[in-house]
């Protein structure tokens, strides 16, 4: 099994002096980042498209093996709400295609009043490249049907674990041959960190769903006073197997 784990997003200003030396130029810290985790969640594009150079650019500053997740506009999740998905999608996809081989899921990540609707949910993910990996984040509790569940078996695409207060937020299924997880806000001190026995349960979580060879993605969206740096080094510990393990 390869658990790639990161965070969501890597440019936070209170991350320097944790991850980042002091006296590194933020134009740096993607380069310096990359030294530590093996991939990240680009969380901007979900505000705004970047420039497909920008993506070449990403490329070029991070190592071979490097991987990168994509959030979704909310163009295509928030105001289009999944519906009419193929010129965005297109769109999302022409842009991220100069990251070539470092190119990992896209997260499409739905708002919390959007409910259920199978039919474009199946729609939007006909529209993805067959080699593309799409991670859904459904928010309101409308989606946890069978038929939701079907469609994204169907499609390969995974149901995306997320976690809010140290517990989770979504059912456990396994809808595709990988995993994808996000972590939000734990309950551990200084706020708004993840304590050890959570990110523990969570690892094993991950070894009794996923078996070897499977790849599973996780990442911290709690970004603040660094949380998220403390919590992905702990939980790739905890989810590196030994070597024959």
């Amino acid at each position: 099994m390869a658990v790639f784990v990161g965070t969501s997003g890597w440019q936070y200003r209170d991350w320097s002096g944790l991850l980042y030396p002091p006296e590194l130029p933020q134009r740096l810290w993607l380069e310096e980042y990359a030294r530590h985790f093996s991939t990240v969640e680009v969380n901007n594009a979900f505000y705004r498209l970047p420039a497909p150079h920008t993506f070449v650019q990403w490329r070029a500053r991070t190592p071979p093996d490097f991987v990168m997740a994509v959030k979704a506009s909310r163009f295509l999740t928030h105001i289009k709400r999944l519906h009419e998905p193929a010129e965005p999608i297109r769109r999302l996809m022409e842009h991220a295609a100069p990251l070539g081989d470092r190119l990992g899921p896209i997260l499409l990540q739905l708002p919390p009043t959007l409910r259920a609707d199978p039919a474009a949910l199946e729609a939007c993910l006909a529209c993805f490249p067959p080699d593309a990996r799409v991670a859904v984040e459904p928010r309101h509790r409308s989606w946890w049907t069978d038929d939701v569940r079907r469609v994204l078996t169907d499609r390969g695409a995974a149901l995306c674990w997320a976690d809010r207060g140290s517990r989770p937020v979504t059912p456990l299924w396994r809808t595709a041959d990988w995993g994808y997880l996000r972590f939000h806000e734990g309950r551990a001190q200084p706020a708004p960190r993840y304590g050890r026995s959570a990110l523990h349960g969570w690892a094993d979580r991950i070894a009794d769903t996923w078996p070897a060879g499977a790849d599973v993605f996780a990442y911290f969206n709690n970004d603040p006073g660094g949380a998220a740096v403390v919590n992905a080094r702990t939980f790739r510990r905890l989810t590196t197997r030994p070597e024959g393990g």
